[in-house]
């Protein structure tokens, strides 16, 4: 920790040496407001306490760093500031908000507000199944708490609960695969228990191909062995080098 001078209390005070551990990687734990500023800016300033104000009564739920550009110049460049003060918030090790400008306090406020996780959202990664029932009374719906909450009453066999989880979720393949994984299951599709028990062990090659084996046009389940696939493949994601494949033989075997 250091002082930056011109009137600036304690805070972070970052350097091209120190920009990729101070914001970069602290960004994926917190979100991390950069101040880009100079000693000579007025605006800067006046705008420096206000950050900090609002920063602090976040209690920790964001982060304030200080970059002079003045003795940090390639990075003023990397990241295009032309006009001082410029803000830039970081998470995830990439910019996803900024602005230009001394802003008066209510709008640093809004800004900040859009940074800092919800209260949902922290009970969410948390991850037991006490917080994912609290994100979900704060925010219903919200597929972070619902899909691992419902996997967790899966496990316990609460299939009618699991079910009634997954309902408030929507636009989710992925809840929408395990959803109807469920049905599958209290219809008795004894077949599918090895794809099951596959995918519950993270043999995912294994799952997909009992599943694609499965379905065939004249299949009455067919609707929910697509949906189960279409989840594996959408939590597998589009890099995955079995999606594509996947996705072919989806295709065929449904038409």
């Amino acid at each position: 920790m250091s002082r930056p001078c011109d009137g600036y209390s304690e805070n972070v005070d970052v350097s091209e040496a120190t920009f990729s551990t101070d914001v970069i990687e602290r960004s994926r734990t917190v979100p991390v407001v950069v101040d880009f500023w100079a000693a000579w800016c007025g605006p800067c300033r006046m705008l420096g306490p206000t950050l900090e104000r609002e920063v602090e009564r976040r209690g920790g739920a964001v982060e304030l760093a200080k970059l002079d550009v003045d003795a940090n110049p390639v990075l003023a460049q990397e990241y295009g500031i032309q006009g001082i003060p410029a803000v830039k918030a970081f998470r995830d090790g990439k910019v996803v908000a900024e602005f230009v400008g001394a802003q008066p306090a209510l709008a640093v406020s809004r800004f900040l507000d859009g940074l800092a996780p919800s209260k949902a959202e922290v009970l969410a990664r948390n991850g037991d199944e006490a917080s994912l029932r609290q994100a979900l009374e704060l925010e219903p719906g919200r597929v972070d708490a619902a899909l691992p909450l419902a996997r967790l009453l899966l496990k316990r066999g609460e299939r009618d609960e699991a079910l009634d989880v997954l309902g408030s979720v929507g636009g989710s393949f992925a809840a929408d695969g395990l959803a109807a994984r469920i049905r599958l299951e209290k219809a008795g599709a004894n077949g599918l228990t090895p794809a099951f028990a596959a995918l519950d062990s993270g043999d995912y090659d294994q799952a997909l191909d009992v599943l694609l084996s499965e379905i065939r046009p004249t299949h009455p389940q067919k609707d929910d062995l697509r949906r189960v696939v279409v989840g594996i493949l959408d939590e597998l994601g589009q890099d995955d080098a079995r999606v594509a494949p996947a996705r072919r033989r989806l295709t065929s075997a449904l038409y």
